[in-house]
């Protein structure tokens, strides 16, 4: 029996296609509704939920008092007040509106100090040879290779080592950290182990030491010495500069070929503990030193 025949289960009528007494079709798709068809697929379109006018969420952008308040500068309700009185910056411009978003990487700033929302991480590397200090994709093996999992915080290096070179590398998420060692009036000394291709002079020891200038710019260390007990082609060396190009700049100067260059130190921090190629997170105290220098 087809489905437009018959009776259904129950013995009432399938109404399909059928007439009422006036001879008029019943059916869902009849006369009886005045043309209108309400067939399953062709129902007319309700709105139960008319469209809201707010925009989508975006996953990487955040309400600017929550940001304020994330980075511990103050409670939520607190970072709506500064807002409005205009102590907040986004990318140098003074923002007042309440629910204004940003991204994480944009520059925030709370009464003209940059502030993070990121929980402040602190990871030292002993970068061993082979990878380029860089956070662009592209370079091939970096270092941010290396620290991939120390943190889910967006931390970079502090200065660089060249991809031959190897030893301490500091990588943070924190400005102030990061500022102590671009000070160009105080900076972080780093101490570096040096070998040359040849045996260095006394004399050009003693002028590295002084100071001397390059193209007029003056370029000075803050200690060099033989290292006790090795060639005079092992070379210690303290300086400031959070690069390692003013290095080989100092020995090109006086026909020097850098064989390894090692940084073994930064400020208080040595590679105690931490082999080649591995990283650890700074203690509070190691932290706390760091911020006294």
């Amino acid at each position: 029996m087809s489905r437009t025949q018959g009776t259904s289960g129950k013995g009432k009528p399938s109404g399909r296609g059928q007439q009422n007494g006036n001879g008029k079709n019943t059916s869902r798709g009849g006369s009886a509704s005045k043309g209108k068809s309400f067939a399953r697929g062709n129902a007319p379109i309700r709105n139960v939920n008319p469209p809201s006018k707010k925009q989508p969420s975006n996953p990487d952008e955040i309400r600017l008092n929550k940001y304020v308040a994330n980075s511990g500068m103050c409670s939520r309700r607190e970072a709506d007040v500064h807002i409005a009185t205009g102590l907040v910056t986004v990318n140098g411009k003074v923002i007042t509106e309440m629910g204004y978003k940003v991204k994480l990487d944009d520059e925030v700033r709370y009464d003209g100090a940059r502030i993070n929302p990121e929980k402040k991480a602190y990871v030292l590397l002993n970068k061993p040879k082979g990878f380029a200090t860089t956070t662009s994709e592209g370079k091939g093996r970096t270092v941010m290779d290396l620290v991939a999992n120390a943190t889910s915080s967006r931390i970079k290096p502090i200065g660089r080592l060249g991809r031959n070179s190897k030893g301490l590398l500091l990588f943070t998420n924190d400005d102030v950290i990061a500022a102590k060692f671009t000070n160009s009036k105080n900076g972080v000394a780093r101490l570096f182990q040096i070998e040359l291709d040849k045996n260095l002079k006394l004399e050009d020891l003693k002028a590295i030491q002084a100071g001397f200038k390059v193209e007029g710019k003056l370029i000075s260390v803050e200690e060099i010495s033989y290292i006790d007990g090795e060639p005079k082609n092992q070379i210690g060396l303290k300086i400031k500069n959070i690069g390692n190009t003013l290095i080989r700049t100092i020995f090109d100067h006086f026909k020097y070929e850098i064989i390894s260059l090692d940084c073994v130190a930064i400020g208080p921090l040595t590679k105690k503990d931490i082999p080649r190629g591995h990283w650890k997170h700074l203690t509070e105290q190691e932290l706390n030193n760091l911020k006294m220098l």
